[in-house]
């Protein structure tokens, strides 16, 4: 009998129904400038219809730095919400009951800390733990293939990361501890086959070193999650995420022995490609989001963001960002495409596209394995050569015409100018205040101690979270708390 949905391997999907009994999370990925800024716009996106928060933070905080370091100087609030401290995170969330959304937090190296601060935001709501449900990135594996936001050493990174895997199996068992992320890798110039491959070493990485760190399998495993791009190429799309969900399925089962059905089922947040936008006729972007969203879509995704038309340009303005959700809504309200789990299943134009991804993504995997796992490959550069390779034919191929981006390389106009969204500089000097007055505000010597206490705990194996809770509560900052583990394990240098 051929495979339905909801049986291993799971590649018609995770559930029987699918979108019959329950759409794909909405999620519009959001923060901006200062704290208040960005509550404003999750206040707007609820009330617009988004069904779940999605929360980017500022280049400073994503490495760990304050407001106030010399590095931040210009980015301060500038690709996300600027976050320094608990004050900063309470704003943030005013008037948000953090028990009644699921929340998603795009960030990695500094993903404790700020979980640290959501958690300590929660407990003053009143919130039972126990039902709180979102979802942190955590994935510093592909910072150093893709995108460069790692702050410490491989080695000690994962401790960090495999001491939240155990935390919240404990503390909150309804977190996601990982979005295991091929998006950034796709972005990167990745092919769809070095993202499924590279996306899922990654995995096989975070739960051999959770399994050394003495965690069972079926303790963590079903609550890692994925993150993945949605690009432009409509059937291979679809057969990506088949081809993910059916390799995962037997990597669980036969590799690390998996029970727990839920352990083998591959769940994934998708996000358009963002790549793929264009500043020349931004209006193009629409049509290209809207079928890359619906590949997510009969692809199986489980969570969606839509990209904006003006991103190619700058942050979204709040009619685009509207304009982005309305896509998801009538794919989901319109269309009828909910009506049908899997509904291409059994194409065979989709089904040799499932086969030959999957095919590829074992390639890339038995590569990693002989050179020693994933750790080993990226300290051999070999997952980055990969794409930068990859990255380079593509361009070639636009370069040259022989790969068509309308409006870009073909079919050009000229276009009036599009309104944009205007970032004002006195955010950063505001959120230089802000850090400062943290700082003199709070009890020193409770800080101080709650700094050595980390310390001691990074120098020894004591799981790290409760001491950077500690931490948070008394007012210790994003930048505090990273110095302090940068002392004991030093920082990354880019060969």
């Amino acid at each position: 009998m051929p495979e339905r949905p909801g049986e291993f391997p799971y590649t018609r999907g995770i559930h029987p129904e699918m979108y019959r009994s329950r759409l794909w999370t909405m999620r519009q990925y959001a923060g901006f400038g200062s704290a208040e800024e960005s509550n404003r716009r999750y206040h707007y996106l609820l009330s617009q219809g988004i069904t779940g928060l999605s929360v980017a933070f500022d280049l400073p905080t994503q490495m760990g730095m304050d407001s106030d370091h010399p590095l931040a100087r210009g980015e301060v609030g500038r690709v996300g919400v600027a976050i320094c401290s608990l004050p900063d995170m309470e704003r943030l969330f005013d008037g948000i009951r953090l028990e009644e959304i699921t929340t998603s937090m795009t960030i990695n190296s500094t993903a404790a800390i700020l979980l640290a601060f959501y958690v300590l935001v929660a407990r003053g709501q009143g919130a039972d733990l126990s039902r709180l449900s979102g979802t942190i990135q955590n994935d510093v594996l592909k910072e150093y293939i893709a995108r460069g936001t790692q702050i410490y050493p491989p080695r000690p990174a994962l401790r960090i990361i495999t001491d939240i895997f155990s935390w919240t199996s404990a503390e909150l068992p309804q977190w996601n501890s990982i979005s295991i992320s091929g998006y950034h890798i796709r972005e990167a110039g990745s092919t769809a086959g070095q993202e499924i491959g590279f996306t899922l070493a990654n995995a096989i990485a975070y739960a051999g070193a959770a399994l050394k760190a003495g965690l069972a399998i079926d303790d963590f495993a079903p609550r890692l999650s994925f993150f993945f791009n949605a690009s432009s190429d409509f059937l291979e799309e679809i057969a990506k995420f088949r081809a993910a969900r059916r390799l995962y399925a037997n990597i669980m089962k036969h590799r690390f022995g998996a029970r727990n059905p839920k352990s083998m089922m591959l769940r994934f947040h998708t996000q358009t490609s963002g790549a793929s936008l264009t500043a020349q006729q931004p209006d193009n972007n629409l049509v290209r989001v809207t079928l890359q969203a619906l590949a997510a879509v009969l692809g199986g995704t489980q969570s969606l963001h839509t990209n904006a038309r003006d991103e190619a340009l700058g942050l979204p303005t709040e009619e685009s960002a509207r304009l982005a959700l309305r896509t998801q809504q009538i794919l989901a309200y319109e269309t009828g495409v909910t009506s049908t789990a899997d509904p291409l299943g059994g194409s065979e134009a989709i089904e040799a596209l499932t086969d030959r991804l999957e095919q590829e993504a074992r390639e890339y995997l038995d590569r990693i394995d002989a050179m020693g796992g994933m750790l080993a490959a990226i300290e051999q550069g070999f997952p980055q050569a990969e794409i930068e390779r990859a990255a380079y034919e593509y361009q070639r191929a636009v370069e040259t015409g022989e790969r068509i981006v309308v409006g870009v390389n073909a079919f050009q106009t000229e276009d009036p100018p599009t309104p944009v969204f205007r970032f004002d500089p006195a955010v950063e000097t505001q959120q230089i205040e802000r850090v400062r007055s943290v700082r003199a505000g709070r009890s020193a010597p409770e800080a101080s101690l709650r700094l050595k206490a980390l310390e001691q705990a990074a120098r020894g194996a004591d799981n790290l979270m409760p001491p950077i809770l500690a931490a948070a509560a008394a007012h210790c900052t994003v930048g505090e708390i990273s110095d302090c583990l940068r002392g004991v394990f030093g920082g990354y240098q880019v060969r």
